[in-house]
């Protein structure tokens, strides 16, 4: 059977911005080093006036050629050792805001989709990936979602928050109408959509800024009926792991309750929710909730935080916490049914 590693991910590097063309060019990212009281000095990415931390969150345990993609036919070698058919690539900085202006942001994910093209088409098919949405202009992103859509890209990415908005807010419906025209899911990966949360949370290590708008992303569509509004439109929650699942699902059933109205059982199949499970996770205890066609798993590829365990895939087949059968689909059937692969 083979397997699909639903979250992995690709570190930026100076080759990611070359493909910034005319006017994109004058918002091209630039490394600054700042030395703090002596020592090696600290990297980061100059972005509309703004730092952001340039070697954070890199995993040690994968080869830096592979992690950022500077030798692809490595990486695909590291792939055939891990026994991992196809990853679905996810960026890293881009986890973050980067600027509250649109023609910067369109510059950004324009040059990085592109660069994720080169990647896909060196890398024999098996590196698929998430494009980023513009989505301070949603023409723009609707007209990058088409582009991505016919150059390798098997999902749409969104941060939970955009603009201080969340998922439900119509703003987002066109983006979720065309997502479905073209078969392609929207994925709500951990990460921080808004300036004003970052600030909120900037002592915090990460969990209320990165994790909990993920979790409270999934509430909210379900609470707001979004999955009837768009029939047929797919949606993933990734890097949260799955072990909230059963306490929304029991938060949901009783404010649906309070509505005069019941939930569904089966809401995850009914509503094509997925969600990334970790192999810590008490997945006997999850699948009763979140049933067996909706859950999937990423190593978290090319990072070095609370998700990341390179040989994840192969753990959940070792662990045998659920039949074999059960495996394979979250292994094969899953992924291939979220990302339409």
């Amino acid at each position: 059977m083979p397997v699909i590693d639903a979250d992995a991910h690709v570190i930026e590097t100076d080759r990611t911005w070359e493909f910034m063309e005319g006017a994109d060019a004058r918002f091209r990212p630039h490394t600054v080093t700042l030395n703090r009281g002596g020592g090696q000095g600290e990297r980061f990415w100059l972005i509309d006036g703004k730092i952001f931390p340039r070697d954070t969150n890199v995993g040690e345990d994968v080869p830096k050629a592979s992690r950022e993609m500077l030798d692809i036919e490595a990486r695909l070698r590291h792939m055939d050792e891990l026994g991992v058919d196809v990853q679905v690539l996810y960026p890293s900085l881009f986890l973050k805001t980067l600027t509250s202006h649109p023609e910067v942001e369109l510059a950004l994910c324009r040059s990085y989709n592109r660069w994720l093209v080169e990647i896909w088409r060196t890398g024999e098919k098996r590196l698929r990936w998430a494009a980023i949405m513009p989505l301070l202009d949603m023409d723009e992103a609707l007209e990058e979602a088409r582009f991505a859509r016919d150059n390798g890209a098997c999902a749409l990415y969104i941060r939970a928050i955009t603009e201080n908005r969340t998922v439900s807010d119509p703003y987002y419906f066109p983006l979720y109408e065309e997502a479905t025209r073209l078969g392609m899911p929207v994925c709500v990966h951990a990460s921080t959509g808004s300036f004003d949360w970052d600030r909120i949370f900037e002592r915090e290590i990460g969990f209320s800024k990165f994790k909990l708008p993920v979790v409270s992303s999934f509430h909210t569509i379900v609470y707001d009926g979004i999955p009837e509004k768009f029939p047929g439109l797919r949606l993933g929650f990734i890097e949260v792991s799955a072990q909230w699942v059963p306490y929304v699902m029991h938060d949901l059933a009783k404010r649906f309750q309070k509505r005069g109205k019941s939930l569904s059982k089966d809401i995850m199949r009914e509503y094509r929710l997925y969600v990334a499970c970790q192999t810590d996770d008490d997945l006997p205890y999850v699948l009763k909730y979140a049933g067996e066609a909706n859950i999937v798993i990423g190593s978290d590829y090319g990072h070095a935080d609370t998700a990341t365990e390179i040989e994840a895939l192969r753990r959940l087949k070792l662990k045998g916490e659920v039949p074999p059968e059960v495996i394979d689909k979250i292994l094969w059937d899953n992924p291939k049914a979220l990302y339409d692969l």
